[in-house]
């Protein structure tokens, strides 16, 4: 009895000093908690809760082809594991955002040679840092950063904190944002990693590093996918619209072309404008004025009747012409 409440006092110390992101600086620090994220996956993005996007000061600003720092406070490291850095251009990410990986670290993270835990402090710095790059074509714009871990020894968990984001430089390629790996997601409701094991990433881009052994790198259950969700389309209208993540919110503008259509054919009849050109005088032939010179004469000269008629539909032509202008 006395054991298994030493041991139960045990796991509660560690569980407190399990680890949260330091840089990037998080969203909503003084209500962010360094548990994972549950395990019904109720909280992800982000780990959802009051205040989870408020910045209280936080920012976070890289040039396109600039690095950053990844770097932890706590020390429950759980032997490290494996972690990414994921980007998205929504301010306030759900369920439907879409993440894209710009770092994979495979083995080693958020410790490196850590056999276990290193103590018991939740104030503890970690002393291993990680870099990440910006890819020099990724769209310049505001959204979000995100830290993702996937611990090796103990429960199967995943943990998630979130920053803002700023990347500034030029306009970018929304086609280059795209074509970047989707975020990994396991162990909150959709499929488990295995226990011991460094994730070894379906899909980790071209920026990766390896800390760990590589005895313990494990793929993970094809259940697992390669995706951050089913949003992943998501992207794909501002694509079609223009070059550029940040731009993108500009696409309703195309409409004012169609918009302009309508106003041509307000001014000539729609039906007349479109038939024109595929039955040619055909058309023209109802709307010529003629018919009032048989009212003039309609026995004494019944052979120029057909004369006024072909002139007339010379004449229709070149109306034609105008309405097609």
């Amino acid at each position: 009895m006395y054991t298994n409440a030493i041991i139960a006092f045990g796991l509660a110390t560690l569980a407190s000093a399990h680890m949260k992101m330091a840089t990037p600086v998080p969203y909503g620090a003084s209500s962010l908690n360094n548990s994972p994220l549950d395990a019904s996956g109720s909280d992800f993005p982000c780990k959802q809760r009051s205040g989870v996007y408020d910045a209280e000061g936080a920012s976070n600003v890289y040039a396109q082809g600039g690095g950053g720092s990844l770097s932890f406070i706590g020390s429950a490291v759980h032997g490290g594991g494996s972690c990414q850095v994921s980007v998205t251009y929504d301010a306030k990410p759900d369920k439907n955002s879409v993440w894209k990986v710009i770092k994979s670290i495979e083995g080693g993270c958020p410790a490196k040679n850590a056999a276990g835990n290193l103590g018991d402090n939740a104030n503890q710095i970690n002393q291993d840092k990680y870099d990440f790059t910006i890819p020099d074509d990724m769209p310049a714009g505001n959204g979000t950063i995100a830290w993702t871990w996937f611990n090796k020894i103990g429960n199967r968990e995943m943990y998630m904190n979130c920053g803002p984001v700023t990347i500034t430089g030029s306009e970018g390629s929304q086609e280059a944002y795209n074509a970047l790996p989707d975020m990994f997601v396991a162990n909150i409701g959709n499929c488990q990693t295995e226990e011991s094991t460094d994730v070894q990433f379906p899909n980790p881009g071209n920026s990766v590093d390896k800390f760990g052994q590589p005895s313990a790198l494990k793929a993970p259950p094809a259940a697992c996918g390669g995706g951050s969700g089913g949003g992943s389309d998501t992207p794909k209208p501002s694509n079609t619209a223009g070059n550029g993540g940040a731009p993108a919110p500009t696409a309703p503008a195309s409409s004012k072309p169609s918009a302009s259509k309508p106003t041509a054919s307000a001014g000539l009849p729609g039906g007349v404008f479109i038939t024109v050109p595929s039955n040619g005088g055909a058309s023209a032939t109802p709307t010529p004025s003629p018919p009032t010179a048989p009212v003039a004469a309609p026995s004494a000269a019944p052979s120029a009747a057909p004369a006024a008629p072909s002139s007339g539909s010379g004449s229709g032509s070149g109306s034609g012409n105008g309405t097609e202008t």
